[in-house]
Parts: structure tokens; sequence; C-alpha cells
């Protein structure tokens, strides 16, 4: 569609060209949504306004707009102000209403009756705190493009195949990672249970796995869990210990292999001189930073001639660590070594 020359197209025309998009942007934002041709500049003046004045920086608004060109030609005070005034009720903290119109301006375009006010009393219905209810909604707005009956309830239905119950455990997932309700239970979901299975985990397993981190279900089995447990078999682990570090530390099978799981090992047995073996102990050893936790305090214990298990040398804050192994009266500014 190339833009026309009548007199409302010039009209939004200009009104684009003065907020510096070109032709290719407003062409596609034309192609989006045809009733924009027609628009008055005045309109999009008033709603380009208001997105300001809820927080959204003018130099993102170009983005907002062409994400969701429809957003110009709304009624402010029919759809945007009762949407934005919904949303507000439930953000905590400054601004969180605009970063998640930023994120996803489409939700501007839906129904605060039809669609908000539904997806909220879905996710009571599961034992979601009212108070997550915002935050689920603000970290994922997307949540709200989603159809209950097509979507999400599937979602649901998988989640309690696993044996989570509907009065709380779903709603706790859901909490933790709402952009788990974004993915494909056939192509996404199942598979990757499926793969826990295989590895050996049992229901139980899994279930903790799910509950403690819903982000492993949302990668792919083939792609990411199959390379890092192939790589964890290569170290050395045997199967019953993969299931030991997995439940542990569920991440450990989609952390990079190259960046996170490699260097963690080759510091534990070429640097520290442990055993391989020693991680079943304590699995979140591959949850501590390498430069500012690991090689930190392992130098601090060399230092003094000191040895501990993993658990004591890792599983405290930073002051804990110090009164443990008796370094806080040494460490301070007068001897960096042992500052931590």
């Amino acid at each position: 569609m190339e833009i026309t020359n009548t007199q409302n197209g010039s009209s939004i025309m200009g009104f684009f060209k003065d907020r510096g998009f070109d032709d290719e942007s407003i062409n596609g934002m034309l192609r989006k949504c045809k009733r924009l041709e027609g628009a008055h500049r005045d309109r999009a003046s008033e709603n380009w306004a208001y997105l300001r004045s809820i927080g959204i920086q003018e130099r993102k608004l170009p983005a907002v707009v062409s994400k969701c060109p429809k957003i110009l030609i709304l009624g402010v005070q029919e759809k945007l102000v009762p949407m934005v005034e919904c949303l507000k009720t439930l953000c905590t903290k400054p601004l969180e209403v605009s970063s998640a119109i930023t994120k996803f301006p489409h939700i501007l375009s839906h129904s605060v009756e039809e669609k908000l006010c539904p997806l909220l009393a879905f996710f009571q219905a599961l034992g979601v705190p009212e108070k997550q209810l915002g935050k689920m909604i603000l970290t994922n707005p997307r949540l709200i493009s989603y159809s209950i009956e097509l979507k999400l309830s599937k979602i649901v239905d998988f989640l309690a195949s696993l044996g989570l119950t509907r009065d709380g455990m779903i709603g706790n997932v859901l909490v933790r990672n709402p952009f788990i309700m974004g993915y494909n239970v056939d192509k996404r979901l199942r598979p990757t249970s499926e793969f826990l299975k295989a590895i050996g985990l049992t229901e139980f397993e899994i279930q903790t796995v799910a509950v403690n981190s819903p982000q492993v279900l949302c990668r792919d089995a083939d792609k990411v869990l199959e390379p890092n447990f192939s790589y964890l078999k290569r170290c050395g682990f045997g199967d019953a210990q993969i299931v030991a570090l997995v439940v542990g530390f569920p991440p450990i099978l989609i952390k990079s292999i190259r960046n996170s799981l490699e260097p963690r090992i080759r510091f534990l047995v070429d640097v520290m001189g442990r055993q391989i073996g020693e991680v079943i102990d304590y699995p979140d050893f591959f949850r501590h930073g390498l430069k500012k936790r690991l090689e930190l305090r392992y130098k601090l214990l060399k230092q003094q001639s000191l040895s501990s298990s993993l658990r004591e040398m890792l599983d405290c804050n930073d002051k804990k660590f110090l009164l443990k192994f008796g370094l806080f009266e040494r460490s301070g500014p007068g001897n960096k070594d042992l500052e931590i």
C-alpha cells in the first residue's frame, strides 16, 4: 500500500513526517492498520501526547507506534484511559505500566471488561495472590492477547497432568515464570517433560523442577537440554548423578556449556584440585559467579591454608563467610587481599 495524497492521508503523513518516520515505516504501519490511512492528525497527536503523559519516553514512542499503529486511532477516554487506569491498580513500582505498554503496546487495544477482567479472574481461580496478579500481567503483557479457552487452559491442563494442583501450585509456577504461557504444549512443554522423564527423573522430581525452575520446561529438549545432558555425561557423571544435579539445580540443563558449565568444572578440577563428584552434594555450585564468588573465596581460603566443603565455602553471604573462617578481623581496607 502506498501513501495516498488524499487530504486525510496527507494529514497523517505530515504527522508521521514531523516525528521522523520515513516512507517505508509509514507504509508498513498503513499495511498493519488500514484505518490509519483515513485517520485525523488531531486524533493521532492527542494519542501521542497521552502516551507521553503516562511515562513513555519520546524516543521510544516511534517503536511503540510502529508495533501497534492502531494505538493512534483509539479513543483516549473510551479505550486508552480505562486500560491504563486499571493497569495502574496492579502496579507496585513507578513506570511499570509504561514499561509494559512499551513492551507490548497492543495491550491498549484490548478491552478491560472483555479481556483483562476475565484474565485476572482466571488467575485468581488458580490461587494466584492478588498482589502477584499485577506482576504477571506487567511482566508479560502479551498474556492479555491469549485466549483463555484455546491457550491458557491448555497450559494449566498440562501442568495439572504433571501432578501440580490447581489450588496454588500451578498459580505459583505461572507467577514464577509468566512467559511459560506463551509456549505450545505439544511442540515444547510436553516434549521437554518427556525428556526429563527419559533421563530418569521421577514424577515428583519433574514436579520439583516445574515448581522451582519452570523456565527449564520452556527450553527445547533437542537443542538445549540434550546437549547439556551429553556434556555432563562426557564429564564423567553417571545417570543417577545427573538426575541429582538436575533436581538440585535444574538450570544446569539450560546453562551455556561454553560460558557457564565448562569454566566452572574446569576451575573445580584443575584449579581447586577437587573431585568432580563433589558437586553432587552441592549442585548450587553452578549457581555462583565464577569471578565474584568461586575464584575470590577459593583464593581467600588458600591464602590462609584453610579447607572446606563446597557447601561450607559457598552457601552463605560474604559476611558470614568471613566470620565462619575467622577472616573478618583480617579483612577490610588494610588488607585488600581479604576484601570481598
